[in-house]
Parts: C-alpha cells; structure tokens; sequence
C-alpha cells in the first residue's frame, strides 16, 4: 500500500518542508495549519489539496531553525490529540448531565 505520510525537504528553502498527506482533505489540512502558526517556531505553515479528485493534501512548513518540520509537525499534532481528548470528555460530561 501507500504511505499515509510522505515529507520532502525543500533544497531552495532552509528548514524547510513539505508532507504529503494521504486520504486527507480540507479538515484536517486547516486545523493543523493553524495550530502550526501557534508556534513561534514556525515561519511558515500552509495546505492545499493539489486537485479535487486527489484525495491528498500537501502541508509545507519552514520553521527558525529551533526545530525541524517534522518536529513542529508533531508537537502540533500532539497538542490537537490532547485538545480534542478533552473536548471529548466535556461534551461526554455535559451529555450524561442532560439525560438524553
């Protein structure tokens, strides 16, 4: 099978990147480019789906220098898991407390 995520290192820009996400759209690709920006780090951080039939989206990053692409690619990652983990258990909590 395919890869699910590929990276390519750009060689005209320093710390500088691009993944490649699989069977992936706009949802994810805008979430994760704002918690990206989030991080002083990060220089630079945008998606866009190449072509509506192609059910992929390409993420670039450059960051300072600081950390690489991957690394702030997977703090902002971790920081989404952990954010909808707790929206999670509210809306679980707040579920139980109207008795539906």
């Amino acid at each position: 099978g395919i890869n699910k995520v590929e990276y390519e290192e750009d060689s005209r820009i320093q710390f500088a990147g691009t993944f490649t996400v699989h069977l992936e759209d706009h949802s994810l690709g805008n979430i994760l480019r704002m918690q990206l920006l989030q991080d002083d780090r990060v220089r630079f951080a945008g998606y866009k789906a190449p072509h509506p039939l192609e059910h992929k989206i390409e993420v670039k990053v450059q960051t300072n220098g600081e950390i690489t692409p991957h690394q702030a690619v997977m703090e902002a990652l971790q920081t989404l898991s952990s954010t909808f983990k707790g929206l999670q258990a509210q809306f679980e909590k707040n579920l139980k407390s109207m008795s539906i």
